[in-house]
Protein backbone atom coordinates (compact mmCIF):
# COMPACT_ATOMS: atom_id res chain seq x y z
CA UNK A 1 0.00 0.00 0.00
CA UNK A 2 1.39 3.49 -1.22
CA UNK A 3 1.88 5.57 1.80
CA UNK A 4 0.59 9.43 1.57
CA UNK A 5 2.86 12.53 2.18
CA UNK A 6 1.84 15.52 4.29
CA UNK A 7 1.21 18.30 2.44
CA UNK A 8 1.33 21.88 3.48
CA UNK A 9 0.00 24.95 0.80
CA UNK A 10 1.94 27.86 0.76
CA UNK A 11 -0.40 30.35 -1.13
CA UNK A 12 0.86 32.82 -4.05
CA UNK A 13 -1.06 35.46 -2.45
CA UNK A 14 0.28 34.87 0.84
CA UNK A 15 3.98 35.85 -1.00
CA UNK A 16 6.57 38.34 -0.43
CA UNK A 17 6.28 41.41 -3.40
CA UNK A 18 8.79 43.78 -3.88
CA UNK A 19 7.81 46.81 -7.30
CA UNK A 20 10.81 48.26 -8.39
CA UNK A 21 9.19 49.67 -11.84
CA UNK A 22 11.32 47.83 -14.19
CA UNK A 23 11.29 44.52 -12.23
CA UNK A 24 7.97 42.75 -10.14
CA UNK A 25 9.25 39.84 -8.18
CA UNK A 26 6.94 37.86 -5.48
CA UNK A 27 9.48 35.54 -2.69
CA UNK A 28 8.18 32.87 -1.74
CA UNK A 29 10.63 32.86 1.24
CA UNK A 30 12.33 35.95 2.90
CA UNK A 31 14.06 37.83 0.17
CA UNK A 32 15.70 41.88 0.53
CA UNK A 33 13.08 43.40 2.31
CA UNK A 34 10.92 40.33 2.92
CA UNK A 35 11.43 39.06 6.48
CA UNK A 36 9.34 36.03 7.69
CA UNK A 37 10.60 34.04 10.31
CA UNK A 38 7.77 31.30 9.13
CA UNK A 39 9.38 31.51 5.77
CA UNK A 40 12.77 31.57 6.13
CA UNK A 41 13.63 28.51 3.71
CA UNK A 42 12.52 24.79 3.29
CA UNK A 43 15.47 22.23 3.90
CA UNK A 44 18.29 23.56 1.55
CA UNK A 45 15.69 25.47 -0.76
CA UNK A 46 16.12 29.00 0.24
CA UNK A 47 14.78 31.15 -2.90
CA UNK A 48 12.12 31.34 -4.94
CA UNK A 49 11.47 34.29 -6.59
CA UNK A 50 9.16 35.02 -9.67
CA UNK A 51 10.39 38.14 -11.22
CA UNK A 52 9.10 39.29 -14.14
CA UNK A 53 11.56 42.28 -15.66
CA UNK A 54 10.56 45.12 -18.14
CA UNK A 55 12.19 45.49 -21.71
CA UNK A 56 15.58 46.29 -20.94
CA UNK A 57 15.62 45.82 -17.42
CA UNK A 58 17.68 44.32 -15.61
CA UNK A 59 20.20 43.35 -12.42
CA UNK A 60 23.38 45.00 -12.58
CA UNK A 61 26.93 43.48 -11.67
CA UNK A 62 26.77 42.30 -8.26
CA UNK A 63 28.68 39.46 -5.77
CA UNK A 64 27.48 36.01 -4.97
CA UNK A 65 29.16 32.94 -2.70
CA UNK A 66 28.19 29.93 -0.97
CA UNK A 67 24.78 29.35 -3.27
CA UNK A 68 23.82 27.54 -6.11
CA UNK A 69 21.43 29.27 -7.89
CA UNK A 70 19.94 29.03 -11.32
CA UNK A 71 17.02 30.53 -12.66
CA UNK A 72 13.98 28.96 -14.56
CA UNK A 73 13.05 30.93 -17.95
CA UNK A 74 9.35 30.79 -18.78
CA UNK A 75 9.29 33.85 -20.71
CA UNK A 76 11.52 35.86 -23.08
CA UNK A 77 15.43 35.66 -22.36
CA UNK A 78 17.44 35.77 -19.61
CA UNK A 79 20.96 37.10 -21.08
CA UNK A 80 23.94 36.70 -18.50
CA UNK A 81 27.70 37.87 -17.97
CA UNK A 82 30.07 37.33 -15.03
CA UNK A 83 33.83 37.15 -13.41
CA UNK A 84 34.48 34.05 -15.11
CA UNK A 85 34.05 35.16 -18.69
CA UNK A 86 30.95 33.28 -19.42
CA UNK A 87 28.14 35.62 -21.50
CA UNK A 88 25.10 33.67 -22.86
CA UNK A 89 21.19 34.28 -23.33
CA UNK A 90 18.60 31.95 -22.27
CA UNK A 91 15.20 31.56 -23.40
CA UNK A 92 12.16 30.04 -22.37
CA UNK A 93 12.05 26.85 -21.87
CA UNK A 94 15.95 27.13 -20.57
CA UNK A 95 17.83 26.83 -16.90
CA UNK A 96 20.95 28.90 -16.28
CA UNK A 97 22.96 27.78 -13.44
CA UNK A 98 25.66 29.40 -11.53
CA UNK A 99 27.57 27.71 -8.42
CA UNK A 100 29.12 30.47 -6.29
CA UNK A 101 31.60 28.60 -4.62
CA UNK A 102 34.40 31.03 -2.97
CA UNK A 103 33.11 33.62 -4.83
CA UNK A 104 32.05 35.46 -8.36
CA UNK A 105 30.10 38.15 -9.57
CA UNK A 106 27.55 38.30 -12.57
CA UNK A 107 24.40 40.43 -14.12
CA UNK A 108 21.22 39.30 -15.50
CA UNK A 109 18.90 41.51 -17.74
CA UNK A 110 16.54 41.35 -20.35
CA UNK A 111 17.93 41.41 -23.78
CA UNK A 112 14.73 42.96 -25.20
CA UNK A 113 13.87 46.25 -25.00
CA UNK A 114 10.26 45.72 -25.44
CA UNK A 115 9.27 42.65 -24.56
CA UNK A 116 9.02 41.35 -20.73
CA UNK A 117 11.14 38.13 -19.62
CA UNK A 118 9.90 36.30 -16.94
CA UNK A 119 11.56 33.47 -14.70
CA UNK A 120 11.71 31.84 -11.36
CA UNK A 121 15.31 32.84 -9.72
CA UNK A 122 16.01 29.90 -7.10
CA UNK A 123 18.64 29.80 -4.62
CA UNK A 124 19.82 26.22 -2.92
CA UNK A 125 22.51 25.80 0.32
CA UNK A 126 25.41 23.43 -0.97
CA UNK A 127 26.53 20.93 1.59
CA UNK A 128 30.02 22.62 1.52
CA UNK A 129 31.04 25.98 1.09
CA UNK A 130 33.68 27.42 -0.54
CA UNK A 131 35.52 25.91 -4.27
CA UNK A 132 35.35 27.02 -7.29
CA UNK A 133 32.51 28.90 -9.00
CA UNK A 134 31.03 26.67 -11.92
CA UNK A 135 28.47 27.87 -15.11
CA UNK A 136 26.34 26.04 -17.10
CA UNK A 137 23.02 26.08 -19.17
CA UNK A 138 20.66 23.49 -20.39
CA UNK A 139 18.28 23.55 -22.40
CA UNK A 140 15.05 21.28 -21.84
CA UNK A 141 12.87 19.79 -24.56
CA UNK A 142 9.04 20.83 -24.26
CA UNK A 143 8.77 16.81 -25.03
CA UNK A 144 10.86 15.55 -22.25
CA UNK A 145 8.62 17.59 -19.83
CA UNK A 146 5.03 17.06 -21.16
CA UNK A 147 3.28 14.81 -18.83
CA UNK A 148 6.25 13.87 -17.06
CA UNK A 149 9.01 14.75 -14.57
CA UNK A 150 12.64 15.50 -16.48
CA UNK A 151 15.53 15.71 -14.35
CA UNK A 152 17.74 18.75 -14.90
CA UNK A 153 20.14 19.48 -11.78
CA UNK A 154 21.57 16.93 -9.40
CA UNK A 155 24.32 15.90 -7.17
CA UNK A 156 25.49 13.57 -9.63
CA UNK A 157 24.62 14.62 -13.28
CA UNK A 158 21.90 11.43 -13.67
CA UNK A 159 20.92 11.80 -17.09
CA UNK A 160 22.67 14.46 -18.50
CA UNK A 161 21.38 16.76 -15.61
CA UNK A 162 23.38 19.79 -14.51
CA UNK A 163 25.83 18.78 -11.45
CA UNK A 164 25.48 21.08 -8.33
CA UNK A 165 27.01 21.02 -5.14
CA UNK A 166 23.52 20.94 -3.06
CA UNK A 167 21.71 17.83 -2.13
CA UNK A 168 19.12 18.25 -4.00
CA UNK A 169 17.04 16.81 -7.52
CA UNK A 170 15.27 19.09 -9.35
CA UNK A 171 12.47 17.95 -11.95
CA UNK A 172 10.21 20.27 -14.52
CA UNK A 173 7.45 18.82 -15.45
CA UNK A 174 3.85 20.25 -18.08
CA UNK A 175 0.58 19.21 -16.97
CA UNK A 176 -2.68 19.57 -18.99
CA UNK A 177 -5.75 17.27 -20.18
CA UNK A 178 -5.98 14.01 -19.13
CA UNK A 179 -2.07 13.72 -18.44
CA UNK A 180 -0.96 12.59 -14.85
CA UNK A 181 1.86 11.74 -13.08
CA UNK A 182 2.76 9.43 -10.53
CA UNK A 183 5.80 9.49 -8.58
CA UNK A 184 7.42 7.91 -5.89
CA UNK A 185 9.33 9.91 -3.06
CA UNK A 186 11.72 6.74 -2.17
CA UNK A 187 13.34 7.67 0.58
CA UNK A 188 13.05 11.11 0.32
CA UNK A 189 11.13 12.76 3.80
CA UNK A 190 10.83 15.89 2.29
CA UNK A 191 10.09 17.59 -1.27
CA UNK A 192 8.64 20.81 -3.00
CA UNK A 193 6.29 21.36 -5.49
CA UNK A 194 6.03 25.16 -7.18
CA UNK A 195 3.82 26.30 -9.87
CA UNK A 196 5.46 28.14 -12.22
CA UNK A 197 2.19 28.06 -14.02
CA UNK A 198 -1.37 26.57 -14.87
CA UNK A 199 -2.98 24.92 -12.00
CA UNK A 200 -3.20 21.04 -11.15
CA UNK A 201 -4.35 18.81 -8.21
CA UNK A 202 -1.53 17.29 -6.13
CA UNK A 203 -2.49 14.31 -4.32
CA UNK A 204 -6.21 16.05 -4.58
CA UNK A 205 -4.92 19.29 -3.14
CA UNK A 206 -5.38 22.58 -5.65
CA UNK A 207 -2.48 24.53 -6.71
CA UNK A 208 -2.59 27.44 -9.37
CA UNK A 209 0.20 29.76 -10.73
CA UNK A 210 2.66 31.09 -7.70
CA UNK A 211 1.40 28.40 -5.07
CA UNK A 212 3.95 26.09 -3.66
CA UNK A 213 3.60 22.92 -1.52
CA UNK A 214 5.98 21.48 1.42
CA UNK A 215 5.98 17.73 0.77
CA UNK A 216 7.12 16.04 4.07
CA UNK A 217 6.71 12.36 4.98
CA UNK A 218 8.04 10.69 1.73
CA UNK A 219 5.68 8.39 -0.20
CA UNK A 220 4.14 8.90 -3.82
CA UNK A 221 2.85 12.12 -5.42
CA UNK A 222 -0.09 11.83 -7.80
CA UNK A 223 -0.76 14.80 -10.24
CA UNK A 224 -3.29 15.39 -12.49
CA UNK A 225 -6.15 17.57 -13.58
CA UNK A 226 -3.62 20.15 -15.25
CA UNK A 227 -4.77 23.16 -17.17
CA UNK A 228 -1.65 24.69 -19.10
CA UNK A 229 0.49 23.87 -15.67
CA UNK A 230 4.14 24.15 -15.47
CA UNK A 231 5.65 23.39 -12.52
CA UNK A 232 8.91 22.77 -10.41
CA UNK A 233 9.63 19.57 -8.31
CA UNK A 234 12.42 19.60 -5.48
CA UNK A 235 13.88 16.28 -3.64
CA UNK A 236 15.26 17.50 -0.70
CA UNK A 237 16.67 14.46 1.01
Amino acid sequence: MNTLPTLTRRPANQRGVADFGWLKSAHTFSFGQYHDPEHMNFGALRVINDDLVAGGGGFPTHPHKDAEIFSYVLEGGLAHKDSMGNGSTVMAGGVQYMSAGRGVSHSEFNPSQSEPMRFLQVWLMPEKTGGEPRYDTLDINPEDKRGRLTLFLSPDGQDGSIRTRAKVRVFAATLTGDETIEHDLGETQRAWIQVADGSLYVNGEALGKGDGVGIEGGGTLLLDRGFNAELLLFELP
